[in-house]
């Protein structure tokens, strides 16, 4: 699409309240200011648990207002500069995180990049001098017919892989890659996922038992774990409500021939839910000298035993989300290996339904896509 092709105006939608729908507008399709940025249609936006969070003004609230999705998908139809942008150019199609937004990479953490698969020095998605990331601070996001985004932080999308099926990759997929990769684990050892059966918790089932790792899923919620076992991975389903902590561990110490119950469990467990209860029942999965990976913040943070970490010698990390090359792996890994969020898509004017739905207890991934006809 070519410059003089481009509107000048486009919609948008601005959370202009704490929890209120949002407010469709018309505002100015924004112009490029940084060498670094690309303007883009967005094809694909997805609705995170984040979101929901940031629209209820509880966790640090965005200013307002306020236009949220940190993970979208689009095509790039403007360059900051001629020919390219960081070997960009107009028509690719792009992925795009919400983190690694403009960042310093003068700071410590830019020229000594930290997590899972760091990128190269003097960037990081982790710069505390780039905000919160777009659509989640004050930079506005995906939930827009435009956007300007930051050259570095996209990943070209694989052919054969659509917006829809790559915009909820961009925080959940990354997300509980990330944290995989955080955990060090061979194939062969088990590895436990709390809330197996939401967003982040259905990516993690395909891709740990991808990784060849003994798999355990957990949940309680009916549609979650109906969600979980549909997806036939050979992972062990667990519903919490029926099954202790201590049967499960059993029965994998009896699988594994461990007879002492220290030796007997997970070699890690990735806590996703807000809950002390899904803490509590992955911490008790856990063989001593396990890991426990915490994606999840609530407010109130978590309680933890002090006899867990002294005697059973169990470790507590977290994980927020992964690095640009973190990120191209995954697309990687999810070529190669068939991997997707379950997804439900809706046209662009259909979002305050979309919440609707995300809050009435759907699993998998909501996703706007701008080609479905209104």
């Amino acid at each position: 699409m070519a410059d003089n092709e481009l509107p000048k105006t486009m919609r948008a939608y601005v959370l202009e309240q704490y929890n209120t729908p949002y407010q469709l507008r018309e505002l100015p399709v924004p112009t490029i200011e940084n060498p670094n940025d690309i303007l883009i249609r967005v094809d694909a936006a997805s609705y995170c648990h984040t979101d929901a969070v940031l629209a209820s003004g509880k966790m640090r609230p965005p200013p307002l207002p306020h236009i949220g999705c940190h993970e979208f998908a689009g095509t790039v139809v403007r360059l900051a500069t001629e020919p390219s942008a960081h070997g960009l150019k107009v028509g690719d199609r792009v992925a795009v995180p919400g983190r690694g937004n403009h960042v310093c990479g003068r700071c410590l953490e830019c020229q000594n990049p930290s997590g899972p698969m760091p990128d190269e020095p003097g960037y990081s998605v982790y710069c505390p001098n780039a905000g919160g990331g777009l659509g989640v601070g004050s930079k506005p996001g995906g939930f827009r017919e435009y956007a300007i985004v930051d050259s570095r932080q996209v990943a070209i999308i694989p052919a054969g892989m659509t917006a829809v099926e790559a915009a909820p990759l961009m925080c959940a997929g990354l997300t509980i890659f990330a944290a995989l990769r955080k955990c060090e684990l061979k194939p062969g050892q088990r590895i436990g996922i709390m809330g197996c059966g939401g967003g982040l918790g259905h990516l993690g089932l395909q891709f740990a038992t991808k990784m060849g790792l003994k798999t355990t899923g957990v949940d309680v919620a009916l549609q979650a774990l109906a969600l979980a076992r549909s997806l036939e991975t050979g992972a062990a389903i667990i519903d919490a409500s029926l099954r202790s902590p201590e049967e499960v561990k059993q029965e994998m110490g009896k699988e594994d021939g461990r007879e002492h119950p220290s030796e007997m469990g997970l070699d890690a467990v990735i806590v996703l839910p807000e809950s002390q209860k899904s803490f509590d029942y992955g911490m008790q999965l856990l063989k001593n000298g396990g890991l426990l990976v915490l994606v999840s913040f609530p407010p109130g943070g978590f309680h933890i035993s002090a006899d867990d970490i002294v005697f059973r010698r169990t470790r507590v990390v977290g994980s927020l989300i992964g690095s640009n090359r973190a990120m191209r792996e995954m697309f990687e890994f999810c070529v190669k290996n068939d991997v997707k969020a379950k997804t439900r898509t809706y046209p662009f004017s259909k979002l305050n339904q979309l919440v609707e739905d995300y809050h009435s207890g759907f699993s998998g991934k909501l996703v706007l896509d701008m080609n479905i006809e209104e």
